[in-house]
């Protein structure tokens, strides 16, 4: 951390004024008055936070930031909040937090899943339903009958829904078509919605999200569809930036797993992986193997995935609203960071396990259920998810050449106030490459 910030974490600006070039003042908007400016790191910060890090979360308070053209050019102390002419907001009493990075989510689906969420209350698990056609199956016949006219315009209200809950970069996966036609429409898309957009948006192909039924009795020939068929289509259109596989009891092995990310390396294409959700699968150890972008999910994880986890580059990512809306044993979040692990938070917006992509409530339950302290679950839905989506030079703090991709909170008490008030909207104005949207 460079000498211009105070060892208690809290920055003090002692920089002059910035001079403006002709014309630049019109390009600008000021945010002045900000009672607390949250997560603010030079250039030079850690592109992962990792265990004791990741409880550190350098504020200003009685702060100004500056954005011109869509980007972060200044920010301090208001003792040397500059002039401008441009668009000016004052935050009096407000707080400013970079969006968060929600790094794992389905977006694009057709229709809900409730039927399913009465079917769990009757006492049935989730491999249960899956056995009988229904969870990914059933949003998977759902999905072949949908236009890309239908899943687009749904999937923009679900964008514009978690954009007003201050996601500012999201990543989006495949996997409830399960045949060749439907995976390619859900990242058709999903490329539709990042070229229509403000936010970045990741796609990812999750062809092996489940066996198709029809598969049930030849397992080996769907694997050999989803690397033969479908992968040099998805490399071919560039419609995803990562390979995806559900390893799990039920869905896929890890010997299955290790052979389809082989075969997307071989193209080029970087992984991520569903892993450890229902339990001790081996993912991760895969995972890691792979080189993976990130392992997600991680309700069941001891000493030897963590173990596997020390001193890689793969960021262990977990969804709690999962855990909650499953009743599932939460990931064992305080032992990772406690071992010195990073972790990122992530929503898994789903039509079946996890129907939200209110990343405030992420942060409740991960304070809650699993007894991360507020600065470390906001480090985790920022910094890290940014870094589970290779954003980090782009979003995720702020910092001077980043994106303006912010939130501007109601009237708060304390940072700790957002993740404590888990059922009040908190945030107030949402602004992306430097537009109120």
């Amino acid at each position: 951390m460079s000498s211009e910030y105070q060892h208690d974490h809290t920055i003090t600006h002692k920089k002059s004024i910035p001079k403006f070039r002709d014309g630049q003042k019109k390009n600008a908007m000021l945010i002045k008055n900000i009672k607390t400016l949250v997560q603010v790191r030079d250039a030079s910060h850690p592109k992962m936070l990792k265990g004791a890090e990741m409880r550190t979360l350098p504020t200003i308070d009685n702060a100004f930031l500056l954005i011109e053209k869509e980007r972060i050019i200044d920010f301090g102390t208001m003792e040397h909040c500059p002039e401008t002419d441009g668009e000016i907001i004052d935050a009096t009493g407000k707080m400013v937090f970079p969006t968060w990075c929600d790094s794992h989510t389905h977006l694009v689906f057709a229709g809900s899943r409730e039927q399913e969420f009465e079917d769990r209350i009757n006492g049935l698990t989730y491999e249960e339903i899956t056995e009988r056609g229904g969870g990914i199956h059933n949003s998977a016949k759902r999905m072949q009958d949908a236009t890309e006219d239908e899943l687009f315009e749904s999937a923009m209200t679900r964008l514009r829904e978690i954009r007003a809950f201050g996601t500012g970069a999201v990543e989006i996966k495949s996997g409830y078509g399960l045949t060749t036609e439907s995976e390619l429409k859900m990242l058709r898309v999903a490329k539709r919605i990042k070229e229509n957009t403000l936010m970045p948006v990741k796609t990812t192909f999750l062809g092996a999200h489940a066996i198709p039924l029809i598969y049930k009795n030849n397992r080996q020939a769907y694997i050999d569809l989803v690397i033969n068929e479908m992968l040099p289509i998805v490399v071919e259109e560039g419609l995803a930036d990562y390979c995806d596989v559900f390893c799990e009891k039920g869905f896929f092995t890890m010997e299955e797993t290790d052979q389809i990310l082989k075969a997307a390396a071989k193209y080029g294409m970087k992984s991520k992986i569903h892993a450890n959700e229902l339990y001790f699968s081996g993912g991760i150890q895969v995972g890691v193997a792979n080189k993976s972008i990130s392992v997600d999910h991680l309700e069941c994880v001891g000493d030897e995935e963590i173990e596997a986890l020390k001193g890689s580059t793969t960021m262990p990512t977990i969804l709690p609203s999962t855990a909650f809306f499953l009743e599932l044993e939460y990931a064992p979040a305080r032992k990772m960071i406690d071992a010195g692990l990073p972790v990122a938070l992530a929503s898994d917006y789903n039509p079946g396990s996890t129907p939200s992509g209110r990343m405030s409530f992420v942060l409740s339950l991960a304070c809650i259920k699993m007894k991360m302290t507020p600065e470390e679950a906001i480090n985790a839905a920022t910094i890290n998810g940014a870094y589970a989506m290779e954003l980090s030079e782009e979003v995720g703090s702020i910092t001077k050449g980043k994106l303006a991709n912010i939130f501007i909170t109601k009237p708060m008490s304390s940072i700790a106030f957002l993740p404590y008030a888990f059922g009040s909207d908190m945030v107030e104005t949402v602004i992306l490459k430097g537009e109120v949207v």
